[in-house]
C-alpha cells in the first residue's frame, strides 16, 4: 500500500507519499489552499501575501500520490523549469501570468499571479460521472449556460491558440483541466500549458500526455507527426465539450449552429488529411460559420 505522509502548512493539511520541506513558502505568504491530487507530480498553493494579494505557486520536486507513472520528482522538475520560457513566450491575457521561478533546495516552484474563478475538470471533487451529473459540478454550471454566453470562451481559447500557433508552439495536453471559468465576470482563463512545445515534432511515446477526450489519433500514434493539423483536432475537441456531447459528436447533441457544426466536425476527423491545415484557418472557418448561423461576429 502507498505511504501517505500527512503535511500541514497554516492549518492546511495535505498527503504525500514522502516527507518533503517547504520552508520555501513561508516568505511567500500564508497557505489558504493546496492542490495535491494532480498526476502532473505537481503539488500547487494559493497563497495570499501581506499585502492582500493572491499568488499561485506550482512546486515540482515532492513525490505527490496521484503522479503519472511518468512523472518522477525529476521529471517534473524538468517539465516546470522548461515551461518558465512557454509561459514568457505566450504571455498573453488569456494566460495566467508567470511572475517569479526558483529552484529551492529539493525542487522548483513557479509563482503566478492567483485567478479567481472554477477548475472546469476538477477530477479530484467531481470524478466521472459526478462531473457531468452533480450540480455542483463547475462543467455541469458551465454547460448550463446559455450558448451566447459560452461561445465567447471558446473564441478566446481559440484565439490564444492561434497566436500560440503564430509563435511557432504546438499545444500539448490541453484539456478541460486547462481552463478556469469565473462564472462572475463570465471570462475565461487558459493554465497549465507546461508540456507545450515549440515547432512540429514526432511523437515518440505512442500515447502522449492528454485526455483522451481531446487527443487526435495521432498523438496515441509512435512516429505520428504532431503539429498544427493536431491543434485543430484539439479545438475541435474542445468546442465539442462547451458546447456539444463532447465524445457524442452528433448534431443531436450539438447546441449551436449548423454552420459551425460543419466546420467543428471537420476539425476532429480521424484523418488529418481532412482537416483544416492550421489553427488560423479553423479560426477563419469559425468565424464564417458564426456569420453563416447569424450568431454574430466575434
Amino acid at each position: 500500500m502507498t505511504n501517505q505522509i500527512v503535511h500541514e502548512i497554516d492549518g492546511v493539511s495535505f498527503m504525500l507519499k514522502e516527507k518533503h520541506a517547504f520552508d520555501w513558502l513561508m516568505p511567500l505568504g500564508t497557505v489558504f489552499c493546496v492542490f495535491d491530487q494532480q498526476d502532473s507530480g505537481n503539488i500547487s498553493f494559493g497563497l495570499v501575501q501581506k499585502d492582500g494579494q493572491k499568488k499561485f505557486v506550482k512546486y515540482a520536486g515532492a513525490r505527490t500520490l496521484c503522479a503519472n507513472v511518468m512523472a518522477s520528482p525529476v521529471e517534473a522538475i524538468r517539465h516546470l523549469r522548461s515551461s518558465v520560457l512557454i509561459y514568457e513566450d505566450l504571455a498573453h491575457d488569456s494566460l495566467i501570468r508567470l511572475r517569479d521561478h526558483f529552484a529551492t533546495d529539493d525542487g522548483y516552484a513557479c509563482v503566478f499571479d492567483w485567478v479567481e474563478g472554477e477548475c472546469l475538470h476538477l477530477h479530484w471533487s467531481f470524478p466521472p460521472p459526478a462531473k457531468y451529473e452533480d450540480p455542483r459540478s463547475p462543467y455541469v454550471q458551465f454547460r448550463q449556460l446559455p450558448v451566447q454566453t459560452r461561445l465567447p470562451a471558446m473564441e478566446r481559447i481559440l484565439d490564444f491558440h492561434i497566436e500560440a500557433e503564430r509563435r511557432g508552439y504546438v499545444a500539448v495536453d490541453f484539456y478541460d483541466g486547462s481552463l478556469i471559468y469565473n462564472f462572475a465576470a463570465k471570462e475565461v482563463r487558459i493554465c497549465d500549458i507546461d508540456l507545450y512545445r515549440k515547432g512540429e515534432f514526432t511523437n515518440t511515446m505512442g500515447r502522449m500526455w492528454g485526455s483522451s477526450r481531446f487527443m487526435s489519433p495521432e498523438e496515441f500514434e509512435l512516429g505520428a507527426p504532431i503539429d498544427s493539423v493536431t491543434n485543430v483536432f484539439n479545438m475541435g475537441a474542445m468546442a465539442f465539450a462547451l458546447l456539444g456531447g463532447e465524445l457524442d459528436r452528433s448534431w443531436e447533441r450539438w447546441e449551436a449552429g449548423e454552420a459551425l457544426y460543419d466546420v467543428v466536425l471537420c476539425a476532429v476527423n480521424a484523418d488529418r488529411t481532412l482537416r483544416y491545415t492550421s489553427v488560423a484557418e479553423f479560426g477563419r472557418a469559425w468565424k464564417e460559420g458564426m456569420r453563416n448561423d447569424a450568431i454574430g461576429d466575434s
